[in-house]
This record gives structure tokens, C-alpha cells and sequence, in this order.
């Protein structure tokens, strides 16, 4: 049994495993790029596993939707960890012990090396080995009776070393941040709408870290002011932009506001969260005139159906003023739904969007009176309603028409809605990671260890001068090369040359 658990751990320590387990990391990674993951758009998974059918159920039960959740993802992840650790332990250990080691020997035969030279010359034997070590200045050298060994390259363990070190302190940072970070994505309304870093109530979505339970969260404000799209011919986005005026740390106590221009890709970053524009759509604005002559407005964000024309779906919602019977009022209540088309086209009386810019908007609104069912304490999405109140008939809808701008359709009771306006809304994203400079920075030594461990080759040059009877010197040069390299017999060969006296050093 000990020696089945040592010849495990053995394996499990080797690079040859830890390359292995790196690379099926990546490839388990490979689905959370390619497939939608339920933290960032469950109504995507949903369509994917509808469309799928039994595939998409089998992929969703196998947790390729959620796959840095799935408990197969973590084993590969604190598989490589420890493969890691016990590679680099006794490597950098073996290491040490090198570095502080003297050059090998001057092997017994030089003729037998990969490298070899010799000559003889007008010179005393110590009179060569100075010579050699002048030409080996910088080497690790040691002198031996009527020999010189010189070894160089140790910079290539080190970049390796460093390389694989780096990559665990990667794994360690990305980990770490997984608990540590938050994120969430909030629709701000254009022309002076703001959005404060409070609380997670504030986000539309939020997803927190294991260790975060959002009381904590970076304060912040910012306001949205003008916002701008580009559009090609056929509708294709070219970019965004949100002219914005933002305030943190002593900036919040002093009411200070600073401008930033905020784009796709180009996010604001304060007191280390990131601040990014997503996308945008339309908010329409409706006034209802109720019977009594009392008025009501409202803009809510209706949610783009069309991402090429932006076309957009949505429900602006009413409650009847001036009446305290809660049965009553919630008989009355206005839900305005429909279509919102930016650039209106119209065809046999149906309406579409052409563009996704505003051109003379248009709505094609059904309006609902009665019971929303907002008043039962549960939770209700604010893009569409409640079909459960109509099939019971506790919601009916009583009128239908095509509006555009400050045109009204005016219901059987008198009661007026008004097509007032559309502003524009951003979404953002608000994302806090405490390591990601860590994550850069072992990134970076990732690729210099790498460029080091490429580049540098570890070779050996051995000298041995012996006196002849005539009373010359057979000065002799090896050299042996650690790895492989192209290029080395050139080096050894201009050595060799400065050594024997060929040609100047």
C-alpha cells in the first residue's frame, strides 16, 4: 500500500502530469467560452437546452452551463495545484544545491565530447590556463591541477522556474479572486440618471464571491448624461459612447464630480472597481390622464427584441390615483405593452423597426386594465405582465393602436395614454477583483520566465593544458552543450579559438 501511494504521488508530481492536467484545465475551460453559463444569461442556457433538446438536457445535468462551478472543473484545478507544488518543491531544491555546486570535473578524455579542439603551443601550461579563464571571464569556472572547468546557462532553470511558479501563483490569484470579487450589471437611464455602489439592491443582477456578502461593497456614484451610438448602413453597431460624471473616496464627502467619457472596452476604473458600458436601448415615456382628469407618467426601459433594429418590448405600468379602496384600485390599474420601434415601418398596418437609431419612433401599444397582480407580494418582471391575471380574467385588454410621438388613445372610461417620448438607457457593468494585478503580474513572469527558459541553454567548456616533452603545451578544449541548441558549435568554436590562441579573445 506505502508503495502504491508513493509511486502515485510520485506521478502525480511529475511535470509530464502537470502539463497533462494543464492542458485538459484548458480544455475543460473551453466550454464556459463556447456555451452561454447560467451566471451571466439563463434565459440563453434556456433557449440553448430548448433548441437542443435531450443534447442540451444532457449537457445541462453534466454542468457545461455553470462549468467554474462543476465539482469536475475543481478536481482538474486542485489536481494541477498540488501536481505543482510537488514538482516545483524538490526542483527548486535540487536547484539551490547546483548553484552553490562547483562546475563538474574535466572529464579524463576531451576527444570524446560533442566539442572538441586542441593545439599545441609556445606557451607554459599555466600560462594557458590564464589565457582560458581570461576568454571565460563570466562563466562559473573552477581550476583543477592543469585544468579549467566553466559551465554557464543557469538562467534557463531559473526562467523555468519562474515560469512555473508564476502559473501558480495564477492559479492561487485567480482562485482568490473567485472569492473576493463581485459583479452586476444595472440599467441606468441617459440625460441624468444615477446609479450608486450602495448595496446589491441597486443591481439588476449581482453576483458575489463565496466571501462576499455585498455589505461591503466599493462606495461610489455615477451619472449618466448624454449618451451617443454609430451605426453602420444595415444597422451594425460601431460604437458607443456616454458622456458621465462620477464621484468616489473623498470625492463622495466633498460632493465632487469628475467627467469621463465611457465606452465599449473602455471602462471607468475607481478605488478598483471597473466600471463598463455593456450596450443600451429605449426607455418610451407615457402619460395616462385618468377619468378624474389626474395624471400619470412613467419611463421604464423596455427590452430590445431586435439586437440589429432594436426594436424593443416592454410594459409601463399604472396605478389609478386618488383611490384607498385596495380592491378597487387594483381593478384599475394600466398596463401599457407592446412594441417600440426606433425607426418605424409600417406594412398592412403592422409596425417593425428598420434602424436602431430614433427616427420618428413609434409605438404599437396594447393597453391592459385591471388587477397587475403587483400587490401580492411577489416578485414581477418589469418588461412584461403577469399572463396569469389575464387567463383568469382579472386583466383584460381594452384597447390596441399605433402611436407616434404625442399621439393618444383614449379608452372606453374616458381614461387618455400619451406616447410622450423615448430616452435612452445604458447598461453597466460593475465588475471588483482584488487580484487582478497579481493575475497581471503573473501573467508577465509567465511570459518573461518562458522567453528566459526558450532562449538560454545551459553548455559546459572544459580547458586542460598538459607539458610535452619537446616542451610545448597540448592545450585541449571540450564542450558539451545541457540541451540542444543551434548555434552552440559557432560559440564553442570562437572559445576555442580565443583559448588556443587562433585569434584574439
Amino acid at each position: 500500500m506505502i508503495a502504491f501511494l508513493r509511486n502515485t504521488w510520485r506521478g502525480l508530481t511529475s511535470m509530464r502530469t502537470a502539463l497533462t492536467l494543464l492542458f485538459l484545465l484548458a480544455l475543460a475551460a473551453m466550454p464556459g467560452a463556447l456555451l452561454p453559463q447560467l451566471s451571466l444569461n439563463r434565459a440563453k442556457v434556456d433557449e440553448y437546452v430548448a433548441e437542443k433538446g435531450w443534447w442540451g438536457e444532457l449537457l445541462l445535468k453534466l454542468g457545461f452551463f455553470e462549468v467554474y462551478a462543476t465539482p469536475w472543473f475543481a478536481a482538474i484545478y486542485l489536481l494541477l495545484f498540488t501536481s505543482l507544488v510537488g514538482c516545483l518543491l524538490p526542483r527548486t531544491w535540487e536547484y539551490f544545491k547546483q548553484m552553490r555546486a562547483k562546475p563538474v570535473l574535466t572529464p579524463r578524455n576531451l576527444s570524446r565530447m560533442p566539442h572538441h579542439a586542441q593545439a599545441e603551443l609556445d606557451v607554459t601550461p599555466d600560462e594557458a590556463l590564464g589565457k582560458a579563464k581570461k576568454v571565460l571571464r563570466g562563466w562559473r569556472m573552477d581550476s583543477g591541477e592543469g585544468t579549467v572547468s566553466a559551465e554557464r546557462g543557469f538562467l534557463r532553470e531559473t526562467g523555468n522556474l519562474v515560469f512555473h511558479f508564476a502559473l501558480l501563483g495564477l492559479l492561487v490569484s485567480f482562485a482568490l479572486g473567485k472569492m473576493f470579487n463581485y459583479e452586476g450589471q444595472i440599467i441606468v437611464q441617459a440625460n441624468g440618471g444615477q446609479f450608486c455602489n450602495g448595496g446589491i439592491f441597486n443591481y439588476d443582477q449581482f453576483r458575489p464571491g463565496l466571501q462576499v456578502d455585498g455589505t461591503d461593497l466599493t462606495p461610489f456614484c455615477v451619472e449618466i448624461g448624454k449618451f451617443s451610438a454609430e451605426y453602420l448602413e444595415n444597422g451594425q453597431p460601431v460604437g458607443f459612447q456616454a458622456d458621465i460624471r462620477y464621484q468616489s473616496g473623498g470625492d463622495l464627502a466633498s460632493n465632487t464630480w469628475k467627467p469621463y467619457t465611457l465606452q465599449v472596452n473602455h471602462p471607468l476604473r475607481t478605488e478598483g472597481d471597473r466600471v463598463y458600458l455593456l450596450g443600451h436601448g429605449y426607455t418610451p415615456t407615457f402619460t395616462v390622464t385618468f377619468p378624474n382628469g389626474e395624471k400619470r407618467t412613467q419611463g421604464i426601459q423596455w427590452l430590445p427584441a431586435d439586437q440589429l433594429t432594436l426594436a424593443s418590448e416592454g410594459a409601463t405600468k399604472f396605478d389609478p390615483p386618488g383611490i384607498t379602496d385596495s380592491e378597487t384600485r387594483r381593478k384599475n390599474q394600466i398596463a401599457v405593452t407592446g412594441l417600440l420601434a426606433p425607426t418605424p415601418l409600417l406594412h398592412g398596418g403592422i409596425l417593425n423597426s428598420k434602424f436602431p437609431a430614433l427616427d420618428n419612433p413609434m409605438v404599437a401599444v396594447d393597453v391592459y386594465r385591471g388587477d397587475l397582480g403587483v400587490d401580492d407580494g411577489r416578485g414581477q418582471s418589469i418588461f412584461s405582465i403577469d399572463q396569469k391575471m389575464v387567463e383568469q380574467g382579472r386583466l383584460a385588454k381594452v384597447a390596441r393602436k399605433n402611436l407616434a410621438l404625442g399621439e393618444e388613445i383614449a379608452l372606453d372610461d374616458g381614461t387618455k395614454v400619451r406616447f410622450d417620448s423615448v430616452n435612452d438607457w445604458v447598461s453597466l457593468q460593475v465588475s471588483h477583483d482584488p487580484t487582478q494585478i497579481y493575475v497581471l503580474a503573473f501573467a508577465i513572469l509567465i511570459i518573461l520566465g518562458l522567453g528566459v527558459s526558450l532562449t538560454v541553454k545551459r553548455r559546459r567548456v572544459w580547458v586542460r593544458a598538459t607539458r610535452l616533452e619537446d616542451g610545448r603545451t597540448l592545450v585541449e578544449v571540450g564542450g558539451l552543450a545541457r540541451t540542444d541548441q543551434a548555434g552552440y558549435g559557432e560559440e564553442f568554436t570562437r572559445l576555442a579559438r580565443a583559448v588556443l590562441n587562433e585569434e584574439k579573445s
